[in-house]
């Protein structure tokens, strides 16, 4: 399976933050906020990962991510040169998939919880069709929102919905299979001219191929997308951190972990940030401390 990151659009919610900076740049706590769904990739086993963003903002993420080999990862990188939906990404990045299944992460998103590993390893084993998932919200008229059976079956998908026939939205991570690049490549702008990853859905619900997997309690599901929600996703991974002493969504971490890379290569990578509590943190773990 393959992977997709998608760092696009202007982020304008982060106005005046986002002027000239990427939003997917900006520190959650300690870390670029492309590192917590970069994590979610890696958490899942994919290896060969596609960052799509714009043509000013691509060359940062070659700075920061670089090819990927410093953690056992195969970063891609591909322009987006103007905000023409989520869906297009299947579209830009047809080549990379290739015969391959896809796993898309939207930049922005931030996930937590005991047994998320396992859950993405398992989407990951995704065959014939598509996984979703579900995490249930309060106020789900402001999101995508998603029918299921007691079987994980999707029954009906709304977007945005007035008169929501569920209250559980569907979070920016997505499993396909390899027909979503034809999917994708036949669908049709919306109303706001854009390729809408709502449509991909209900493409595969209409084929009876989309399954739902439930986020429910004791996950934490966070969009960093406005100041108030950027602000309180990074009190939430300080807080977290602190008590438990371990980091959330360290790739470096991660790709020792994986078996991606040895023990000595993450020695060095602690090495050069050992001044300060992030690379201190790659060393304990190297050592076994963590």
């Amino acid at each position: 399976m393959k992977g997709i990151l998608l760092a696009g659009g202007h982020g304008t919610r982060l106005y005046p933050l986002t002027f000239s900076l990427s939003k997917q740049i900006l520190p959650v706590f300690d870390k670029p906020m492309i590192y917590y769904p970069l994590s979610m990739l890696m958490l899942a086993g994919i290896r060969d990962v596609l960052v799509i963003s714009t043509p000013a903002a691509l060359p940062l993420f070659q700075q920061l991510l670089k090819d990927g080999s410093q953690w056992g990862m195969n970063f891609s990188y591909v322009e987006q040169p103007e905000p023409k939906g989520i869906a297009e990404c299947f579209v830009l990045g047809k080549d990379f998939i290739g015969d391959d299944s896809v796993c898309l992460l939207l930049g922005d998103n931030i996930f937590y919880g005991h047994g998320l590993p396992e859950k993405l390893m398992a989407a990951a084993q995704t065959g014939t069709g598509a996984l979703v998932f579900a995490h249930p919200v309060s106020d789900p008229e402001r999101y995508g929102v998603v029918e299921f059976d007691e079987t994980g079956k999707a029954l009906g998908i709304q977007e945005k919905p007035t008169n929501p026939r569920s209250h559980y939205a569907v979070p920016g991570v997505y499993f396909y299979d390899n027909q979503v690049v034809e999917i994708a490549a036949n669908m049709k702008p919306s109303a706001r001219g854009e390729l809408e990853i709502t449509d991909v859905n209900l493409a595969y619900l209409a084929k009876g191929e989309l399954r739902v997997d439930i986020l429910g309690r004791g996950f934490a599901w966070l969009d960093a997308g406005t100041h108030e929600s950027l602000l309180q996703a990074a009190n939430f991974v300080q807080a977290l951190q602190e008590r438990q002493g371990m980091m959330i969504s360290c790739p470096e971490e991660i790709a020792f972990r994986r078996g991606f890379i040895s023990r000595d290569e993450l020695r060095a990578l602690g090495q050069q940030m050992a001044g300060n509590h992030y690379g201190t943190y790659l060393l304990r773990v190297a050592d076994g401390k963590v």
